[in-house]
């Protein structure tokens, strides 16, 4: 019941944001336009649509990291969530009530994303659903970093961290834009290891009717989203008690 009463008050905090909301979901659609685009006028296949949708997914999320590490780190300023440290809520209380109400906004947003490859030539199937289904657990990894930046930094670093950072990080390290493959060496290595390439990888198995595929990159994902959601929750107790 905390955690429900917390997670719809910052549902209305959410909502309230529309410019942020808006643009989190109309930016992936502009770079997916641009690209589809650029495909339709080249002689070699770069953007081929069923690859590169669920890499602009992917990325799209990234946009979430930044929604909701500007979310926790404001707040925690605030005399609000000064007064709900004297509360019995946990920590664990707070990060999933921060988490429950943006996943719907990063599920949606993966929706919209899917929704706009097919109208511009995306297979539509049964497929499609199963891989905004398979998103999910990218979408709760990009939520964990968003608290975690948000539980240690101030509003205006998680900016830089969340909103520059990671979403370079995250697009140069997916191999939304080109085969990580042609890099190799220890670029592509370093990518194999962090999650983002997975959460590709895992959309473009689903795409491909690859199902036995999907589980290895989801598992990869889907652990270290625990791990960050753990990190961020042991980080936000250590803050609780700091300002208690």
């Amino acid at each position: 019941m905390k955690t429900a009463a917390f997670a719809l008050r910052n549902t209305k905090e959410i909502l309230r944001d529309k410019l942020n909301i808006a643009f989190g979901l109309g930016f992936p659609l502009i770079l997916l336009l641009m690209l589809t685009a650029i495909q339709a006028n080249v002689p070699v296949e770069l953007f081929v649509i069923d690859q590169l949708a669920p890499g602009i997914a992917v990325f799209g999320l990234s946009f979430i990291s930044l929604f909701s590490g500007v979310l926790i780190a404001k707040d925690r300023t605030s005399s609000l969530m000064l007064r709900l440290f004297t509360s019995p809520m946990t920590a664990a209380n707070f990060i999933l009530g921060y988490t429950l109400p943006l996943l719907p906004v990063a599920v949606l947003q993966v929706i919209v994303c899917y929704a706009a490859s097919a109208a511009l030539g995306l297979a539509v199937s049964a497929r499609l659903l199963l891989a905004v289904a398979v998103a999910i657990p990218a979408a709760v990894l990009f939520i964990a970093l968003g608290l975690l930046c948000g539980s240690l930094l101030t509003d205006k670093q998680v900016g830089g961290v969340c909103g520059a950072l990671l979403t370079n990080v995250s697009a140069w390290l997916s191999g939304t834009w080109f085969d990580l493959s042609l890099v190799g060496g220890s670029f592509k290595k370093v990518a194999d290891l962090l999650p983002f390439s997975h959460a590709v990888e895992c959309g473009r198995a689903v795409l491909a009717g690859n199902y036995g595929g999907i589980w290895p990159h989801m598992a990869w994902v889907a652990a270290y989203a625990a791990v960050l959601l753990a990190v961020a929750i042991w980080v936000f107790t250590g803050k609780m008690r700091g300002d208690k």
